[in-house]
């Protein structure tokens, strides 16, 4: 077999993206949208974010079809702004990464809280405690290097798709025309002081792009993909085929239950949407599914972190120390490393009924930084080939970014510049290591003193009870 036969083609690459975006998400996106939106403002919402993932992805083709060589996204800021944006880029990838799987975990408490009383609303000392235990176990499985085991993800994938297909089509079946356009923009009294539509999309921004991580997926696995071509259109492909997903298991719910009745569901909600047409044993059979599949994705979320961090490495941009392999070519350092992060995080349990909603808000907002890199980066790489529309989609795209960031996620993206301090010394140690005498230049020195000065003012009204966790 030729080594070309064995490069992924598009079906396989746009499967791939669609496997590792949809997770925990997907799941829990009905009362998470019920909770914020009407489902005038939720529609709007989704197209809004459907625009501003469109640049991205169309973005990433460009720059994939000038630039065949750069290794994904993270290679994209190093390559248009330097090494130490390469790094603020690579780190916000590394912390999303790694705060994806911290919602994993404790989604899959939640999930197993429903079917064993025992864990309470999955945030108790004992969902804490058993949370650790699988938490450390994954980590040696990956140490010792278990994410490849193909069997393994086969089933897995079964157990995702197949509950999440029967709860579309479910909802298609069940769904009345007249229960969803009942105060269909959220201006009727009830439950929730939604305001006005604007403030509705506003609100909702964020559980849509959080459930959009991982449609940059084929173009970090490019070197894997038979030409750019493929990656450019698997990740097109991938986004119309989340877009339809996402938006019926978000959508639907609307034309089955009323709007305070699906904010008020169990969480991960989409399974007990049709309790009253289904039967009781439905969300049961939708959960135990889920476990299965959670359980997977935590296992290729563990991953995911590691080989950003191994890859940043490589590139000079940290120590040496995070690349190194063991035996079964596994960066031990750089897994245990974020495992101890993970379960320091995991605490945050005890302090706030809403941990899974600040895990994957901190890991969309970190998110936000590499995804601006990349528009960023695409209009620098536009303009120098005198390309105006590519510009024009380029300029469309960082707006959009830049917009988010500051709607939806300034006070997150404002937290996690606080890892970034830490985050700086092992850069300073890396291009130290790499014998280079100047570490940063004048602008960079620049970025350096906003992160700074980011990380204070985070610190500031986290201690005055502005930003609440």
């Amino acid at each position: 077999m030729s080594k070309d036969s064995k490069k992924l083609g598009v079906f396989a690459l746009t499967a791939l993206v669609i496997s590792s975006s949809i997770g925990s998400g997907i799941f829990a996106i009905p009362t998470d949208m019920a909770s914020a939106t009407a489902p005038g403002g939720a529609l709007i919402g989704w197209l809004v974010a459907g625009v501003g993932v469109l640049t991205l992805c169309l973005s990433i083709v460009y720059i994939g079809q000038k630039k065949p060589n750069l290794a994904g996204i993270v290679s994209y800021a190093e390559e248009g702004f330097g090494p130490f944006n390469g790094f603020i880029s690579g780190w916000g990838y590394w912390l999303s990464a790694w705060l994806g799987t911290v919602s994993v975990v404790i989604m899959m408490m939640k999930t197993l809280s429903r079917l064993l009383p025992v864990f309470g609303n999955g945030d108790n000392f004992l969902s804490i405690v058993v949370g650790s235990c699988l938490l450390w176990f994954l980590c040696y499985l990956v140490n010792r290097g278990v994410e490849s085991a193909i069997v393994l993800n086969t089933i897995i994938a079964v157990c995702k798709i197949v509950p999440l297909a029967l709860c579309i089509i479910l909802a298609f079946v069940f769904f009345d025309m007249d229960t969803f356009m009942t105060n269909f923009w959220g201006t009727q009294s009830g439950q929730f002081e939604l305001g006005s539509v604007a403030s509705q999309v506003k609100n909702s921004m964020m559980t849509i792009m959080w459930v959009f991580v991982g449609i940059e997926g084929a173009a970090m696995m490019s070197d894997r993909a038979k030409n750019q071509s493929v990656v450019g259109k698997s990740t097109v492909f991938g986004l119309i085929s989340l877009a339809i997903i996402y938006v019926s298991a978000s959508i639907l719910p609307y034309g089955i239950l009323t709007q305070d009745q699906i904010a008020n569901l169990p969480s991960p909600a989409l399974g007990y949407v049709f309790t009253k047409d289904v039967g009781n044993w439905f969300p049961v059979m939708v959960n135990i599914a889920l476990i299965i599949s959670l359980f997977g994705s935590w296992l290729s979320w563990m991953m995911l972190p590691v080989e950003t961090t191994a890859i940043m490495a490589q590139r000079k941009l940290l120590s040496a120390k995070f690349a190194e392999l063991n035996d079964k070519g596994v960066p031990t350092f750089s897994l245990v490393f974020m495992t101890a992060l993970i379960q320091i995080f995991m605490l945050t349990l005890l302090v706030t009924d809403q941990a899974y909603q600040f895990a994957y808000t901190l890991c969309t907002a970190s998110m936000f930084i590499s995804w601006l890199y990349v528009v960023l980066y695409q209009v620098k790489l536009a303009y120098q080939h005198k390309n105006m529309p590519q510009v024009i989609l380029g300029l469309l795209g960082s707006a959009f970014f830049i917009w988010i960031i500051w709607v939806a996620g300034f006070d997150y993206v404002l937290l996690c510049l606080i890892a970034y301090l830490v985050g700086i010394v092992f850069y300073i140690k890396a291009r130290q290591a790499a014998g280079e005498k100047k570490i940063f230049t004048t602008g960079e020195w620049l970025l350096v003193a906003i992160l700074v000065l980011g990380a204070l003012l985070a610190l500031v009204r986290l201690m005055t009870g502005q930003i609440v966790i």
